[in-house]
């Protein structure tokens, strides 16, 4: 006979205290911890515990017994459903807050270094429409909202182009409008959607992997390009072609259009085809007169303008006088590179991505810059002894490694290699701080400067200076 799953409590007149991990909501019941999305400090709130352990539980907010003076109004319609933005119901100053404090906290208590005066973190100039890029999934079986469900026994279109519902690989919730990205996304995007919806294509059913739309992904730049890639399963070749030369017509302002037949398991193209069908097979950066290729499988910062102040961060960091040996380490398509080589000798760039290595050596070209070398493999294995001793100790090391920050075997790299400035820039302050104790004896943190990449989420970017110690 099954067991019965146990009853989980439901909490009453809570008030949120605090914001802790995640971006979640922290509140304080008998000395537990109990974190909840989508709450601000100062809620009071009734809470459904879903899941429970000895010292801590998570839980939903189930209503609002009262509401924080510190909250707004979530300016976005889908608010709640998407997981996106989930602090647009915090003030941006208040946002900035936080980031800050859990940028403290984290070299605080897991780098244990001794630490300057952390500078004011460095908010963004624009607290919507910030990204250049998205990426949206077709799905036959939409999530159906609240509202929807019980409101009419007429059957329900289920087809939705949208994003993700967070921890549900299946359920895509359709999205009217996305405050993440120029308007001209949400008119590409919902003019994509209707053409689908009057010729009757097919959408993707994740589960079965079967319909003819996937994915939808849109770029726009600094330099007012646009960027469309339509990714289908099926190759149909008749609708394939009517959809391309509709978006064609119905957006001339687009300036590359590719398409994509991806019928494997995962949504990922990187290691498809991408076939140009209008346009130019790139579109391009712009960031102080330098100008960068960005093709379709290119990586490249998503909030260009906040990139450029960053990348001005990590440049004055390296202290830079036209006499360096600079290594820029998991440099992508060498936006830092290319950025810091006018201010150094020489530049060295290594990524891991040979494709983004080739976009590297290519935007050098476009920019007339000789003095940079890029090479192409697996950080810990290039980066050796052996390397350091061909091509010389680096005056400045740059590095700035994906969330998992760096592995230890670059670390010791870097310690054997003895820079005299480390600059470091992390999209995780965790492991960064990681990282730093590791560094620690041989270098002292002397400057930290937070940034704010993504406004209305709990994301934020950190730039560190190191300095040799003095002997």
């Amino acid at each position: 006979m099954a067991r019965s799953k146990k009853q989980l409590p439901v909490l009453e007149s809570v008030t949120i205290t605090d914001i802790a991990a995640e971006g979640k909501a922290l509140a304080k019941v008998n000395g537990m911890a109990v974190f909840v999305p989508y709450a601000v400090p100062g809620d009071v709130v009734d809470i459904q515990i879903t899941r429970k352990k000895q010292n801590y539980a998570e839980g939903r907010v189930m209503s609002f017994r009262s509401y924080s003076d510190k909250r707004e109004n979530a300016f976005c319609e889908h608010f709640g459903l998407c997981g996106g933005c989930k602090w647009q119901i915090l003030p941006y100053e208040e946002q900035l807050k936080y980031k800050q404090q859990q940028v403290e906290d984290n070299l605080t208590r897991i780098g244990k270094v001794k630490l300057p005066e952390i500078s004011a973190i460095m908010g963004a100039p624009k607290t919507t429409f910030y990204r250049n890029k998205l990426e949206f999934t077709f799905s036959n079986k939409r999530w159906l909202t609240e509202q929807e469900i019980g409101t009419t026994d007429d059957p329900l279109q289920m087809n939705g182009l949208g994003f993700h519902i967070p921890g549900m690989f299946d359920k895509v919730l359709d999205i009217h409008t996305c405050w993440l990205q120029d308007d001209i996304s949400n008119r590409i995007r919902n003019a994509v959607k209707t053409f689908c919806l009057q010729n009757e294509y097919s959408f993707f059913d994740l589960r079965n992997q079967l319909g003819l739309m996937r994915t939808l992904i849109i770029r726009t730049s600094s330099t007012g390009e646009i960027m469309v890639v339509v990714v289908f399963f099926e190759d149909d070749r008749e609708k394939r072609e009517r959809l391309l030369n509709f978006l064609s017509e119905e957006f001339p302002q687009i300036t590359s259009l590719f398409y994509v037949i991806n019928g494997k398991a995962n949504d990922t193209i990187t290691d498809q085809e991408i076939i140009t069908w209008a346009g130019r097979d790139f579109i391009y950066e712009e960031m102080e007169g330098l100008k960068f290729k960005v093709g379709p499988k290119s990586f490249y910062q998503t909030n260009s303008e906040q990139a450029y102040n960053l990348y001005k961060v990590a440049r004055e960091f390296a202290q830079l006088t036209g006499k360096e040996l600079v290594y820029d380490l998991y440099t992508g398509t060498g936006t830092i590179a290319n950025f810091v080589a006018r201010n150094a000798e020489k530049v060295i760039g290594i990524e891991f991505v040979e494709e983004a290595i080739e976009d590297a050596k290519e935007n050098s070209q476009i920019n007339g810059i000789g003095n940079i070398l890029f090479f192409a493999g697996d950080m810990k294995d290039v980066l050796d002894v052996d390397f350091i001793n061909h091509y010389g100790r680096p005056d400045v090391l740059i590095t700035d490694p994906p969330r998992v920050g760096m592995h230890t075997d670059v670390v010791e790299t870097i310690l054997f290699a003895e820079p005299d400035r480390i600059v470091y820039v992390s999209c995780n302050p965790a492991t960064q701080a990681r990282d730093l104790n590791l560094l620690d004896e041989k270098y002292k943190v002397t400057r930290v400067q937070p940034v704010d990449m993504f406004p209305h989420t709990h994301h934020v970017e950190n730039v560190v200076l190191m300095e040799k110690r003095q002997r």
